[in-house]
């Protein structure tokens, strides 16, 4: 089978969809479908609809968050409940998908800005959709365990993203130092045939 790069890229989208989908599956049957607006699970999703639609910026933004979300998902919940399947598809299958991606969209070194856009935004939306004891992608209150250290949420939100812009431009600069965009390829729309 001969395909475009093109073809293959949005072919390779299927793989996140199915995490994804994957993902809502379980948390369906437990009656928990708020679990899905966690930064690694839309991540799935936004990487798909960037191959799909062959959008490098979109591709470039579930990457850089594919970084954090592995480190957090192995802190949080693999340490703390084991390994399950769908949730390691999301967060390792995701994480491989997108590398293999960047190797042909390349990194810019802005791209960590769009990834904060995008988080915020998420959890903002997380704030008004999701129950508050599920506490997704910790848009309502302090981690457990973080209750000493912190007096108050708005306290626990600052340190959290000012954490998380030093992690979204790290893991932008790694990546862009592996895989730098072209000329070609830095603007925000679809990569070159």
């Amino acid at each position: 089978m001969n395909l475009s790069p093109r073809t293959r890229m949005r072919l390779l989208g299927l793989l996140p969809l199915i995490f994804f989908l994957a993902q809502a599956v379980h948390y369906w049957r437990i009656n928990q479908l708020g679990h899905m607006l966690w930064m690694c699970n839309i991540g799935n999703l936004l990487l798909a609809m960037g191959l799909f639609l062959d959008k490098t910026r979109v591709v470039r933004l579930a990457a850089i968050w594919m970084i954090p979300g592995l480190l957090v998902w192995f802190i949080y919940v693999v340490l703390a409940w084991g390994i399950f399947l769908t949730s390691t598809l999301a967060h390792v299958g995701g994480f491989a998908v997108a590398m293999i991606a960047l190797r042909k969209y390349g990194m810019d070194r802005t791209a960590w800005r769009w990834a904060l856009g995008w988080y915020l935004m998420v959890q903002l939306f997380s704030r008004f959709v999701t129950p508050a004891e599920l506490n997704v992608n910790l848009a309502h209150t302090i981690q457990p365990g973080w209750e000493r250290t912190f007096e108050s949420y708005l306290t626990f939100w600052i340190t959290l993203t000012l954490i998380g812009v030093v992690v979204l431009w790290s893991s932008g600069l790694l990546l862009w130092s592996i895989w730098p965009a072209s000329t070609a390829n830095r603007s925000g729309g679809g990569a070159p045939v």
